[in-house]
């Protein structure tokens, strides 16, 4: 169950304005969605990984305090926190690569964000490195995979995210797709 916008966007709003208390109502309300992320992240990983959904929630959390609070509703926040969860997924990757290093990440993992697999650490790197050269070709398209396939985030919750259509959305989505399966797909 997913936690009513209005009430996540009055509370980041009390934390905001230095409300000490709704960081506390704040982290019960949104902590279920953000182990839901985080659990869609660590499907993705290889079996055994060491990782745990719990700490990664965790760990974006502590993360997510040290920064400016200033997150302008729900869909913000959770675009956010998906982009601190991918980072420490990718540190971690980094801190723990294999010798040898992985080829492309598969087309498919892409076809549906919240589509379970395994996503190896070192696939997810593969992964990190072609959605920054993306960001350097269409920032729009890059930003709109790491909030769709890492961040979970719908079409419209997207399209909210980045103030564009979901249309666009939808379009920028399967232009990105294409263009890092040709990217990583070698």
């Amino acid at each position: 169950m997913q936690p009513e916008p209005e009430n996540v966007t009055q509370l980041l709003a009390a934390l905001r304005d230095g409300n000490s208390g709704a960081r506390t109502r704040l982290i019960e309300m949104v902590y279920p969605e953000l182990r839901r992320i985080a659990l869609r992240h660590m499907q993705r990983e290889r079996p055994g990984h060491t990782l745990q959904a719990t700490a990664l929630v965790n760990e974006a959390w502590l993360r997510l305090n040290r920064q400016d609070k200033d997150w302008k509703n729900r869909a913000h926040f959770f675009a956010v926190a998906a982009q601190v969860m991918r980072q420490i997924l990718v540190d971690y990757a980094r801190q723990h690569r294999a010798a040898r290093r992985g080829g492309g990440v598969a087309a498919e993992m892409l076809d549906e964000c919240r589509q379970a697999g395994t996503l190896p650490s070192d696939k997810i790197l593969a992964l990190d490195e072609a959605l920054s050269r993306l960001a350097e070709w269409g920032p729009r398209q890059s930003r709109v995979v790491e909030l769709r396939f890492f961040g979970g985030l719908s079409e419209e919750e997207t399209g909210e995210v980045l103030e564009i259509s979901a249309r666009t959305v939808k379009r920028d989505w399967k232009l990105a797709r294409a263009w890092l399966y040709a990217q990583i797909g070698k």
